[in-house]
């Protein structure tokens, strides 16, 4: 069923055919519901971060910026979906085209730019949901505001979603904001990350429930700047790290004539990579949750991602070439190990 709905859609520009698959995926909702088409969830009960998933396999940040197709998605079996990334205004991103599939190598490059409708929008999408799973919200930063004034933006979305979420996602891992990257090492890092970690734990204090803090780190580290970030991840004290977000190395794609189109690329060729990391990041942080993302296309290569030291799974490019049915594949084969 799948490959032939992939077959008319992959001969549509890629973000037009995102947009029709995800409108697509909401009007069945609507009409009856998508389980009929993909089962019944596997139940997987997993206790992490004091959030209780239905199971170990999520949908990843940037499928649904706006969180506009939570319910839909939702109810593909997913154990928790993360939205976003947001950021405090609205933004357009980045020129178009800017979504490309490299279909032989299972891959995607996009340089969307955090294109969103802004934080209030996805609050009251968050608020009108129905599914039932766990929720993230991952947050950013706009194009306009310096990486210097950084903090006020991430503070600011921190301040707005905190309410609404069941867990919140730092993203300075991105390669398509110029300059974010940088925020990953050093000084930066702390400088950033310390005043996220005490407003975090003010709100959680005037809440009375503690939403957990995350950070989503790129695979293009060495081992020198993994041991850096892990550093700066145990001394701010958070709850856990994203592994990893999409890679600007072109090395396993240098084949593909679309293989210079810039971004950051996803799928197949990020699977190992962030394997390596995940591995890096258990070495140096033995009891922190991590969630692990990049290149899951079925149930084996998701519990390889379990065996590199994850404990969660994220799909997203995986989801676009194998279609719904994937979701069950993986939390089925983790629900075995």
């Amino acid at each position: 069923m799948y490959s032939l709905a992939r077959s008319l859609f992959f001969r549509i520009d890629p973000e037009t055919s995102h947009g029709l698959a995800l409108g697509a995926l909401d009007a069945l909702q609507r009409v009856g519901g998508v389980r009929p088409w993909v089962g019944k969830p596997i139940e997987d009960p997993v206790e992490l971060m004091g959030l209780r998933f239905a199971n170990r396999v999520g949908l990843a940040a940037g499928l649904d910026k706006n969180a506009d197709h939570l319910d839909a998605l939702g109810a593909l079996g997913f154990g928790f979906v993360e939205v976003g990334t947001v950021t405090p205004k609205a933004q357009p991103g980045n020129a178009k085209p800017r979504l490309f599939r490299l279909a032989s190598h299972g891959a995607i490059i996009n340089r969307f730019g955090f294109n969103n409708k802004g934080v209030e929008h996805l609050i009251e999408q968050v608020k009108k949901r129905r599914y039932q799973g766990v929720v993230g919200i991952n947050i950013g930063k706009n194009l306009t505001t310096s990486v210097e004034n950084a903090l006020e933006d991430y503070l600011a979305c921190l301040n707005a979603v905190h309410p609404v979420a069941d867990y919140i996602t730092v993203n300075i891992s991105s390669p398509n904001t110029p300059g974010l990257r940088t925020l990953q090492f050093g000084e930066q890092l702390d400088a950033l990350l310390g005043p996220i970690r005490e407003r975090s734990r003010l709100l959680d204090a005037e809440a009375n429930r503690k939403v957990p803090l995350l950070i989503k780190i790129a695979p293009d580290m060495s081992e020198e700047e993994v041991a850096l970030v892990a550093g700066s991840i145990a001394r701010n004290e958070l709850d856990g790290v994203i592994a990893t977000n999409t890679t600007v190395s072109r090395e396993a794609v240098k084949s593909d004539p679309q293989a210079e189109e810039a971004g950051g690329l996803s799928g197949k060729p990020v699977f190992e990579p962030s394997n390596v990391i995940i591995r890096l990041l258990r070495q140096h942080l033995p009891t922190l949750p991590i969630i692990g993302v990049g290149g899951i296309d079925s149930g084996e290569t998701a519990k390889a991602k379990i065996a590199a030291g994850a404990d969660l799974v994220q799909l997203y490019s995986g989801l676009i070439y194998q279609g719904p049915a994937l979701v069950n594949e993986c939390a089925s084969a983790l629900k075995t190990q």
